[in-house]
């Protein structure tokens, strides 16, 4: 009984191993057959363009605000906001109360201040008068000296007293240009030729106004025939965008119309938000002249646009999804050692950037190139070295040739997809 259990347990045993050998060879001769499916495109001669994403604002180019230099009740308002006004159009009359008091204490202030000249005068030109008088006498000594000396001290105050005169009705006269200067500004004229873009006050309404400080708003007049696209540029991009670079303007509120602009400003102060963060955000203002303006825009809406940096005619290209890149000096090292000399050693690897590459067709197997590539558009990139015209390369899917794919791989054409992705000249 004994030497049957063992002879059964033997073969029990014999019979797992031939099982498991079995599965192992099927599992290896299926890995080995296991094929990846992809779709591929032949490299093609097109126009490359590079163009800069960024969103801003629509902003007239001349914009003015307009505030209260004088204090008082507005009783007049001559315009409402969206309306069309010409310069020299008046817009608002703020009533002068305050102001006529003043202007009328200086106009009699000037008239005192203009008869005392007169007065003074007078008595300049009789002082004189006894001077040569006495003068005559003291010359002939019928006068003492101390009188001589007396006329001439009288003649001198009356001159002095004559000049202080002088000096007290120019300065009110000084005084009372001034008051008649804030008269005026209690009518407020439009400086130039607009559209009333925002109106802050009503009929009746009280504003502040003073020569040291802004007074109140009280509304805005813009040129709405000269508008510009202010655009955030991303640090990074900056670089690229010159004066003279043409954009494309879609404005969020205006889904059916498009503008053509071009850059004439460029900013080189950065704009910095959420300092300190993580998410810390540096970007360049850039103004974008438009070349088309339409009426339906206003101030502060929102753009998108796409500055065309760069066109590169007939290069060879190849869809953006077809590059991608390989570390190639990490994956030589599967046995790195990842103690802390082993990671010191692989951020030296790391800081080194990895070559680009795109995997060719090679009968049914991925034959990995290194590329060397330029500018790139929304579809396509530029290569300038590494492939040929009409080289069949693979495309798709982005799994495949991201993570996927390495060089000597099997592949399979995807039937299930678009069949061999033709790349339009």
């Amino acid at each position: 009984m004994a030497k049957k259990k063992k002879r059964k347990g033997l073969w029990i045993t014999i019979g797992i191993l031939i099982i498991v050998i079995v599965g192992a060879g099927i599992f290896l001769s299926g890995s080995k057959n296991d094929a990846i499916n992809v779709t591929t495109g032949k490299v093609a001669k097109r126009t490359i363009t590079q163009t800069v994403s960024a969103i801003g604002k629509i902003q007239p180019e001349t914009e003015v605000k307009i505030s209260s230099q004088a204090s008082g009740e507005i009783i007049f308002l001559g315009v409402k906001e969206g309306d069309t006004v010409k310069k020299g159009q008046l817009l608002v009359r703020i009533k002068p109360d305050i102001i006529e008091p003043r202007l009328k204490q200086m106009i009699a202030a000037s008239e005192a201040s203009k008869m005392d000249i007169t007065v003074a005068e007078a008595e300049k030109e009789r002082a004189e008068l006894d001077l040569k008088r006495i003068a005559e006498l003291y010359k002939k000594e019928f006068i003492s000296k101390q009188e001589f000396e007396a006329a001439k001290a009288t003649a001198s105050r009356a001159l002095g007293t004559y000049q202080s005169a002088m000096s007290r009705y120019q300065q009110s006269l000084a005084q009372l240009n001034q008051i008649e200067r804030e008269q005026e500004r209690t009518s407020i004229f439009s400086p130039i030729d607009g559209v009333i873009t925002m109106l802050s006050v009503e009929l009746g309404e009280k504003v502040v106004g003073t020569d040291m400080m802004a007074g109140t708003e009280l509304m805005r007049v813009a040129d709405l025939s000269v508008m510009n696209a202010l655009v955030d540029v991303d640090e990074n991009d900056i670089i690229m965008v010159k004066k003279g670079d043409t954009a494309n303007i879609e404005v969020d509120a205006l889904q059916n119309l498009s503008f053509i602009g071009q850059v004439i400003e460029i900013g080189h102060s950065a704009k910095q938000s959420q300092l300190g963060t993580q998410d810390q955000i540096t970007n360049f203002e850039v103004k974008i002249r438009l070349i088309n303006p339409n009426t339906k825009l206003r101030p502060g809406m929102s753009c998108n646009t796409d500055i065309m940096t760069e066109t590169r005619y007939n290069v060879l290209s190849v869809p953006l999804q077809a590059v991608t890149v390989r570390d190639s000096k990490l994956e030589a090292r599967p046995d790195l050692d990842m103690s802390t000399d082993g990671k010191e050693e692989e951020k030296e690897i790391k800081k080194e950037r990895p070559p680009s590459v795109v995997f060719l067709k090679d009968g049914s197997k991925a034959k990995m190139l290194n590329v060397e590539t330029g500018i790139s558009d929304k579809g396509f990139i530029e290569i300038i070295s590494g492939l040929n015209n009409d080289d069949e390369i693979i495309v798709g899917s982005y799994l495949a040739v991201s993570k996927e794919l390495s060089d000597g791989s099997k592949i399979k054409i995807d039937t299930t997809s678009i069949k061999n992705i033709q790349m339009k000249k």
